[in-house]
């Protein structure tokens, strides 16, 4: 074999790994704009988080107000938030009249929006790490992502989501890939409902979203959820 076939052959091996290393790399690479996924769980956590850093990105321009009507339409379209509402009600919502089922969906509503609206109040570098595969469970699929905030630290989210009429919707959210939001909230709830019923929930309700949308969320609170 003569040297110049040797020098060619081995440029070409150098070339093929460096394709293979570069291929790797677009799906190791935390974030997302270096490749696609086919999963729709984790497509539709990927779109939100988009909509979520856009919003972020303008945070001071849109005011409180402004974040909220931007996120509403994402919020909605990611949460299933009348079964988000049920669930965080627990065993006692069969016995709610409908009119107080309707009203709390929407004072859920309002108040995760308004939660989202406040604790996302400015950008400063952070972006989000979306698992391309979602994890199969028996209740539906974990999508895992990660916040990754300017001072290097990251935060775990994941979330549970179904099949809601052919479209992944969450029904959960775990901080720190373990605490269940909805676990936390029906444990408050359970408490109100044996305090004052179903009227003294749909009030607490709003009054919580009318104070997010009164006032900044606390620092140590700006990144959670």
């Amino acid at each position: 074999m003569s040297e110049a076939t040797r020098t060619a052959r081995n440029l070409n091996r150098r070339r093929l790994l460096l394709a293979c290393v570069a291929l790797l790399g677009a799906y190791t690479t935390p974030g997302w704009a270096e490749g696609e996924t086919s999963d729709p769980a984790a497509k539709q956590i990927r779109a939100f988080y988009d909509s979520l850093v856009a919003v972020m990105k303008q945070a001071r321009e849109l005011g409180i107000r402004g974040r909220s009507e931007r996120l509403a339409t994402p919020i909605r379209a990611t949460f299933d938030l009348p079964a988000m509402t049920r669930i965080a009600v627990g065993s006692d919502w069969n016995s709610i009249p409908s009119e107080q089922q309707t009203a709390l969906i929407d004072g859920f509503t309002r108040m995760t929006i308004a939660t989202y609206a406040s604790r996302f109040d400015g950008y400063s570098g952070e972006r989000f790490e979306v698992d391309a595969i979602s994890e199969a469970r028996a209740t539906g699929r974990i999508v895992h992502t990660k916040l990754h905030q300017s001072n290097g630290e990251a935060i775990t989210l994941n979330y549970l989501m179904r099949d809601s009429g052919g479209t992944w919707k969450v029904v959960d959210v775990y901080l720190t890939g373990t605490i269940s939001e909805l676990a936390t909230r029906r444990s408050e709830f359970a408490a109100i409902l044996k305090s004052g019923g179903p009227s003294t929930l749909i009030e607490s309700l709003r009054q919580k979203t009318e104070k997010l949308m009164r006032a900044p969320a606390p620092e140590a609170e700006s990144v959670r959820r």
